[in-house]
Parts: structure tokens; C-alpha cells; sequence
């Protein structure tokens, strides 16, 4: 995913070949801590600005992106999860359940004592983002 002043999601490497990237969204679009979602073929991505702000460590003013879908509830809902972090590191909160997944790794860090739904894995698929043109 660039944030080319947009946000662009590689779409994923695969047997005919490498990743390519598309545009998401401008920068400027993606307010801090608030997500947004993304439609990338039949993908749902949920997009985070993070703020300039030194709780967020080296992940300050960066865009981090995740599937929205929530495997817990097995709702397209992550991109209005709740921003926030965990010893520096940036996570989200899930709007339903609120397990805490990391925004780096994808990793579920609080399962909440819920069980993934229908056999989903725990942790969030991440995506890279690239930010062009700023």
C-alpha cells in the first residue's frame, strides 16, 4: 500500500509473480488514530494513521495497515477499532470484543478470553505501506 500522499497495498506475491501496488487513499484523508477501510479486489484493509506523538515511538506519523476483518467476531469492523499502544509498540483495539492486536505484527496480544470464530486465526494479516510523494 503506498500512502503516495496515498496509501497503496501490495497486493499479494503469489505464484504468477511478485506483489504489486495499490493506491489507497491520500494521506491527508486518514485522520490520526482513526482508521479507514480499503477495498483491494475482494480484500478489506483497514488503514492507521498514527500521530507525531513520542508514545508511539519509531512508529510515530506512520501508516500501518491490517485486515479489517475481526476474527473474533467475524466482522469487517477492525478499521473502527481503537488506536492506542503497548510498551511503545502501536496496537488496535476491536470495536466488538476488544482484543488488542499489535498494528506491526498483526498479533493477537489480548485474546479477551473469546475464541476466534469459525476456526479464523488469531492474529490480523498486516500489509506493507509505502508513502509516496510527501
Amino acid at each position: 500500500m503506498t500512502v503516495n500522499d496515498v496509501a497503496e497495498a501490495p497486493v499479494a506475491a503469489g505464484p504468477a509473480g511478485p506483489a504489486r501496488w495499490e493506491r489507497a487513499c491520500l494521506v491527508s484523508d486518514l485522520f490520526p488514530e482513526r482508521g479507514a477501510a480499503a477495498l483491494f479486489g475482494d480484500v478489506q484493509v483497514a488503514l492507521f494513521r498514527l500521530p507525531d506523538d513520542a508514545a508511539y515511538g519509531g512508529h510515530a506519523g506512520r501508516v500501518h495497515a491490517v485486515q479489517n476483518l475481526d476474527p473474533f467476531s467475524g466482522a469487517h469492523v477492525m478499521s473502527r477499532g481503537i488506536v492506542g499502544t503497548r510498551a511503545g509498540e502501536p496496537t488496535v483495539a476491536a470495536p466488538v470484543y476488544k482484543q488488542v492486536f499489535s498494528l506491526v505484527t498483526g498479533v493477537c496480544l489480548v485474546a479477551a478470553d473469546k475464541t476466534p470464530k469459525d476456526g479464523l486465526p488469531a492474529d490480523l494479516v498486516t500489509y506493507p505501506v509505502e508513502v509516496r510523494g510527501t
